[in-house]
């Protein structure tokens, strides 16, 4: 085995923490924006419905140019793509800030999510490549721990940096963790690059629609009024999704090769994704929405209940690689993702006269179990991927939760609209907060079937090294 040069064990301590960074800003990004609406809609004479104007373009850009992510870094370098997504960000962070309408804010938010789609893949890329199989579970549980940090601060953070200060600071706290990132990564980001780059641009272009298609019948079923055009662009989405497979089939250089699919861990890790974050992803919404409106509390008050999970996943976080090490990924992932749904629906038992106070425990046993998948269902994904699929599979990775995430906010907001307008409420609000509860966690508990596919021996090649 050949020896670690210095600069090397450098780059290895710093670049989880520049990872760290890029992921940190972009979760908090996300959600920081939803407490605020209100205090920024008053300020540019705007009405807060408009401005979910804001949110869409950011989630919109993501989605649209995530997958040519890999492609960019291959052609210019991790190192130069990285850093350029970094000044993007921050540009666009503080363009966001001196907006005076909302005309300027989509503009903005569309250049920061143009550097949010290239800044979290393209990091985690250099992190594939710099890490062997045995130490990369370490390495990337350190980096994920802002992707579940990041939702619970947001709404927190926003709230109190609207009371106490102005909705403009919720942008300019971007460009310090910005510049920190640039620093970071002018020094120690390495800068790979692949020598067989062609660029499948019709590929692209008929994914990227599909995302964006799907994008936005994720948005438009938030606010189901009539759902035969949500449904039309939803299934629209899905037939480019078909016209790609028929594209990729055709052989060239696909932006996603096909083979990808043909390494069982990646497409197990990649179905998992998806099914599991219907039930994970809602509940960041769905409770503080609970808490707001049946418990008639306070944006900072319902931030306050969820932080713990921010938390716990710290805790989650020292305990994954002796938990995986110990009982491996199938029965890891399997068990975890049934805890994670019984405590859904645990959410559910309280009533409008409970204490708020006894939702905290769940939550916060919650957040542990939570950084434990993410985790796992991480580097299970890139477990078995070869050098030449890294940079297409880790963009499609980047893309596809990108897209769970959106189906899980849309999925828990049209169950509980279907409480709403049922009998089986009583005409109390709270009541369909609870069946949806019940219901999401139900159907999270059954997708920890799709681990079975997993063979008691999968990941091995990713345990860590004795400290």
């Amino acid at each position: 085995m050949t020896e670690t040069s210095p600069q090397q064990t450098s780059v290895k301590k710093i670049l989880p923490l520049i990872l760290a960074t890029a992921i940190f800003m972009q979760m908090l990004d996300s959600t920081i924006l939803n407490t605020s609406l209100p205090s920024i809609a008053k300020d540019l004479h705007e009405s807060p419905l408009n401005m979910q104007n804001a949110i869409i373009s950011y989630v919109l850009t993501l989605a649209v140019f995530m997958p040519a992510s890999g492609f960019l870094a291959d052609r210019f370098g991790t190192k130069k793509v990285f850093i350029f997504s970094l000044v993007l960000f921050s540009f666009g962070s503080l363009l966001c800030s001196m907006s005076q309408n909302l005309t300027h804010l989509v503009i903005s938010r569309v250049i920061q999510g143009v550097g949010g789609s290239l800044m979290t893949p393209v990091g985690k890329l250099a992190l594939i490549k710099t890490f062997d199989k045995s130490e990369l579970l370490k390495a990337m549980n350190f980096a994920i721990i802002p992707a579940l940090i990041g939702p619970v601060l947001g709404p927190l953070v926003g709230g109190y940096m609207v009371d106490y200060l102005s909705w403009h600071w919720i942008f300019l706290i971007n460009i310090p963790i910005g510049f920190l990132g640039i620093i970071l990564g002018l020094k120690y980001m390495p800068n790979y690059k692949s020598t067989d780059v062609d660029f499948d641009l019709k590929g692209f272009l008929i994914f990227a629609a599909a995302s964006l298609l799907l994008s936005v019948s994720l948005e438009l079923f938030g606010d189901v009024q009539n759902i035969s055009p949500v449904l039309f662009v939803f299934i629209l989405g899905f037939l480019f999704l078909y016209y790609y497979y028929r594209h990729a089939r055709r052989g060239g250089n696909p932006i996603f090769p096909l083979d990808l699919f043909q390494v069982r861990t990646f497409r197990v890790g990649i179905v998992g994704n998806m099914a599991t974050r219907l039930g994970i992803s809602s509940v960041p919404l769905l409770l503080p929405l609970m808490i707001q409106i049946a418990y008639k509390q306070s944006a900072v008050t319902s931030g306050w209940i969820i932080a713990p999970m921010a938390l716990t996943a710290i805790f989650g976080k020292s305990s994954v690689i002796k938990i995986l090490d110990r009982y491996g990924y199938r029965q890891t992932l399997m068990v975890n993702t049934f805890i994670i749904g019984t405590l859904i629906c645990l959410l559910a038992i309280p009533d409008i006269h409970t204490s708020l106070y006894w939702f905290v425990p769940i939550i916060a046993i919650l957040g542990f179990f939570n950084s434990i998948q993410f985790t796992s269902m991480n580097t299970i994904s890139i477990a078995d991927l070869r050098n030449f699929q890294t940079s297409s599979g880790n963009s499609l990775i980047s893309v596809n939760q990108q897209l769970a995430i959106g189906f899980g906010i849309a999925f828990g907001l049209i169950v509980l609209k279907l409480f709403e307008n049922s009998d089986l409420i009583g005409g109390e609000t709270h009541n369909a907060f609870r069946y949806t509860f019940l219901t999401v966690g139900i159907l999270t508990i059954i997708s920890g079937f799709v681990f079975r596919r997993l063979h008691i021996s999968d990941g091995k090649n990713m345990k860590s090294k004795e400290d």
